[in-house]
C-alpha cells in the first residue's frame, strides 16, 4: 500500500473515540427511557401519590407509548391498588391530557422568555428560540417525548386546548422567519413553514439521542443546534 493510499484510509475511518460516541449516541435512541434529564418542570403542582401517579405516567408513556400502558401498570408502578387511582385523577386520558398541558405550555413560555431576553435582530431571536427549544427537550426528554407522540391521543376539548398551546409555540418561529425574510436577512427561497418543521425536528429529536455519557453539555448543545438554525436560514 503506497502512504498516499494509508493516508486516504487514515482520514476514512473514524476515529475509536468518535465511533464510541456514535454507538452510545444510537444505543440511547429509541423506545427504552434514558435517564438524563428530569421528569417534571417547576410548573407542576402536584404532591403525593398525584405526582408520584404523574411521574410514573411520564415514565410509562415514554417507554412504551399511551395506549399500551394500562391504569393497573401505572398502579403497579406507584405500588397502589388500581382503584386507588380514580381517587386522583378521573381517567387515564385525564392525566394525559395533564402532562400534555404541562410540557406544551412549559415549553411554550421558554420560549416566550427567551424572546423577551433577546434584542430585535431575527437572527439572535431564531437562535434564542432554538437554544430554549433544546433546552426543554434535553432538560425533560420524557416528557418531552411523550408530549410530542402523544398528541393525538388527545380528544375533544384537551387536544384543542394542547394544539392550541402548541400553535402559539409554533407560530414564534414562524412570525421571526417571516420577519427576517422581510428584513432580507433570511433567505427567500425557504419556506416558512418547511423552517419550522425542520427547526422543530432537530430539537424534538433532542429528546432521543441526547445523553450526558456523549461528553456534550446542554449548554454546547443548544449553542450548537441555535448557530445550525441560523445558518439554514441565511441568505
Amino acid at each position: 500500500m503506497t502512504e498516499q493510499a494509508a493516508g486516504s484510509r487514515r482520514r476514512r475511518t473514524a476515529k475509536p473515540a468518535d465511533t464510541d460516541r456514535l454507538l452510545t449516541e444510537i444505543s440511547a435512541a429509541g423506545p427504552p427511557a434514558q435517564g438524563a434529564g428530569g421528569l417534571l418542570p417547576p410548573r407542576a403542582k402536584a404532591a403525593g401519590t398525584l405526582r408520584r401517579i404523574q411521574e410514573e405516567a411520564v415514565r410509562q408513556f415514554a417507554a412504551r407509548g399511551y395506549h399500551a400502558v394500562s391504569v393497573r401498570d401505572l398502579a403497579s408502578g406507584v405500588g397502589i391498588h388500581p382503584s386507588s387511582i380514580y381517587s386522583h385523577v378521573p381517567a387515564k386520558a385525564d392525566l394525559l391530557a395533564e402532562l400534555l398541558r404541562l410540557g406544551h405550555a412549559e415549553h411554550r413560555d421558554r420560549l416566550r422568555q427567551a424572546l423577551l431576553e433577546c434584542g430585535a435582530d431575527p437572527g439572535d431571536q431564531i437562535a434564542a428560540l432554538t437554544r430554549a427549544h433544546v433546552r426543554m427537550h434535553a432538560e425533560y426528554p420524557l416528557l418531552a417525548r411523550v408530549s410530542n407522540r402523544e398528541l393525538g391521543a388527545l380528544e375533544g376539548a384537551a387536544r384543542d386546548e394542547v394544539t392550541g398551546i402548541r400553535l402559539e409555540s409554533e407560530r414564534l418561529f414562524m412570525d421571526v422567519i417571516n420577519r427576517g425574510q422581510q428584513l432580507g436577512d433570511f433567505s427567500a427561497e425557504v419556506d416558512p413553514l418547511i423552517g419550522v418543521a425542520a427547526i422543530g425536528a432537530m430539537g424534538i429529536r433532542v429528546a432521543e439521542w441526547w445523553n450526558p455519557e456523549l461528553g456534550i453539555t446542554i449548554d454546547d448543545l443548544a449553542a450548537q443546534y441555535a448557530g445550525l438554525a441560523r445558518n439554514m436560514l441565511r441568505r
